[in-house]
């Protein structure tokens, strides 16, 4: 995500332009980086079996294909690739210890891993969206979530993801970068990239801030108005199972909310300027690396249809 203050620069004169940079990833813990690499190898390969497991069971079972489900699949792949922008680099810095990375691929991270995030952001929002008129307008819900409808809102959080990034990687992309080369951070960020700009970053910064904080604000808020909706209208039913049937339908999907945007806020809540690279770097891990692990977890023990469906796939694929 994209979320930082300005920073004063102090004109640079004969000084030759960065081509490269190098990502330091945690220098003070550089002797665990043999236990990092297998500690985040299995996150990774748990991350990207677990969200496919989940593509391969909703595809296979003609009984989960609902818009609910629909979108989920559409979370897993985000997630993949989520991971996989930022995971593998990480691993062969942690076997390298260099961390070198071309100006151009640099970007080419900031662009898809800030793509992918925003496009989560929308299609979290979409989710809520879809659990509101499940549980608040029963009676309107097939209409409106016609299998076309479905493909028309998927599509849209994935394109609108994708462009919402273009502006901010444009005005980065766009700075002078003539001094230092090392990145703070365990892959190529936008607070880090900014600081080490020879030039004046008062306007990037303000624009790129603006633009993410309308972003996470936005799509948070939107995502709690439906809830909002939802849980006055459980709180009507007037038996307690039906009450609980119907939570159970979302539960799982702001389970995920609370934990994304929850370590979102935590992450832009920086302390003191001594410390908040440090507190970033924990609190990116967790919604880069650790939510995306999570999910496959929290969908599949959180959801009976989920769990049956999952049961068959694997009996069905061992007998083979």
């Amino acid at each position: 995500m994209l979320v930082w203050g300005p920073r004063k620069k102090t004109e640079v004169v004969n000084q030759t332009s960065v081509t490269e940079f190098i990502i330091m990833g945690f220098p003070s813990l550089e002797r665990l980086y043999s236990l990092f690499f297998f500690v985040f190898l299995f996150i990774y390969l748990f991350t990207v079996s677990g969200n496919t497991l989940i593509f391969l069971t909703v595809r296979a079972n003609h009984h989960l294909h609902t818009p609910m489900f629909y979108f989920l699949i559409h979370l897993s792949l985000m997630e993949i690739w989520y991971t996989s922008v930022i995971i593998p680099k990480m691993l062969a810095n942690f076997v390298t210890k260099t961390g070198h990375i071309s100006f151009l691929n640099c970007m080419m991270q900031l662009y898809l891993f800030s793509s992918l995030s925003a496009s989560e952001c929308y299609l979290l929002t979409l989710m809520g969206y879809d659990r509101y008129l499940a549980i608040c307008k029963p009676l309107h819900y097939n209409r409106l979530m016609m299998p076309g409808n479905c493909l028309q809102l998927a599509a849209t959080s994935w394109v609108c993801g994708f462009l919402s990034p273009i502006l901010p990687v444009s005005l980065i992309s766009q700075l002078s970068f003539c001094g230092p080369n090392m990145v703070n951070y365990f892959y190529c960020d936008a607070q880090p990239l900014l600081k080490l700009s020879c030039t004046n970053t008062h306007i990037t910064a303000a624009a790129i801030s603006l633009l993410a904080s309308t972003l996470i604000l936005s799509s948070f808020l939107l995502t709690m108005v439906s809830y909002a909706f939802i849980i006055s209208t459980i709180l009507r039913i007037p038996s307690g199972l039906g009450r609980q049937k119907a939570f159970s339908t979302c539960s799982s999907h702001l389970v995920v909310v609370m934990i994304y945007y929850g370590t979102i806020v935590c992450l832009y809540i920086q302390p003191t300027a001594s410390v908040s690279m440090d507190l970033n770097k924990v609190f990116s891990l967790l919604y880069t690396v650790v939510t995306p692990m999570l999910n496959p977890i929290i969908y599949s023990l959180r959801n009976r249809e989920m769990k049956e469906s999952l049961k068959k796939l694997l009996r069905r694929k061992l007998t083979f």
